[in-house]
């Protein structure tokens, strides 16, 4: 079923393009990543999954991807994890798994958190990451960015950057990366309070597998498992990578 929520008030609302699909089981909540949107490869395979096994299944487009409302130039990490915590508290009545891709991964993590400390009747029982880009806009970014790139960036207030993933360049605000730095988690253990999942191709160009690393050493305690794909890529959409996504889903319920 098809259902739009609105986030923010007046001249900040956004309408928020979501599909939900009832099953049982704890529901699935996807999170795409940087410029995707909820009818991409994985997220599909995880419907047609839920369809066949009976199973809950929500995602949704953050503002300005997809089929939701919004500019997408006006998008920062505070803003989309406004609207993921939205709709998941929009739409769901227990405990989900939460399974995000790339940037949906950082998202993920920092959705898990707040939920633990406000809701905690909605927080995940587990977590599936697909290469994800925790930190990104400062480790994947700004970090990597050239010094004239950066000066550009400072004084134009964005720069577009080439895409392998489409013809279109994705632009890269300087409010995105300002932004972003209230986010990081990197640089302390994180709490998830489940266990967690991680998907990581070792010939990903966007997020090295030595980033997977990095996060698994902030993740603590025992329930953190890393599979490493030797020939994968960024995207983790071949029929063997959807089988170890829906794998490591159905190992957590």
């Amino acid at each position: 079923m098809q259902q739009s929520v609105t986030v923010g008030k007046e001249a900040d609302a956004r309408q928020i393009a979501v599909i939900s699909r009832e099953g049982k089981g704890p529901p699935v909540v996807w999170l795409g990543g940087f410029k995707s949107d909820m009818r991409a490869t994985k997220a599909g395979a995880i419907d047609s999954w839920a369809e066949k096994n009976g199973r809950a299944f929500l995602r949704f487009d953050y503002s300005g991807h997809g089929e939701s409302g919004g500019d997408f130039e006006q998008g920062t990490i505070s803003r989309w994890l406004e609207e993921a915590l939205a709709v998941m508290e929009t739409h769901l009545t227990e405990r989900p798994i939460l399974v995000g891709s790339s940037m949906g991964g950082w998202i993920s993590l920092l959705a898990a958190r707040e939920l633990m400390a406000r809701r905690p009747a909605l927080a995940p029982i587990g977590i599936v990451l697909i290469a994800p880009a925790t930190d990104m806009t400062e480790r994947l970014m700004w970090d990597r960015f050239p010094e004239g790139l950066r000066q550009g960036l400072e004084e134009t207030g964005v720069y577009y950057r080439p895409s392998a993933y489409s013809e279109d360049s994705y632009p890269i605000t300087k409010k995105l990366i300002e932004d972003g730095r209230r986010h990081l988690l990197l640089g302390r253990p994180i709490q998830t309070g489940c266990p967690v999942h991680i998907l990581q191709g070792m010939e990903d160009p966007d997020v090295p597998w030595s980033h997977a690393l990095q996060l698994v050493e902030r993740l603590p305690g025992d329930s953190v498992s890393l599979t490493l794909i030797k020939d994968g890529d960024h995207r983790l959409s071949r029929d063997e990578d959807l089988e170890r996504l829906i794998g490591a889903i159905e190992a957590i319920a």
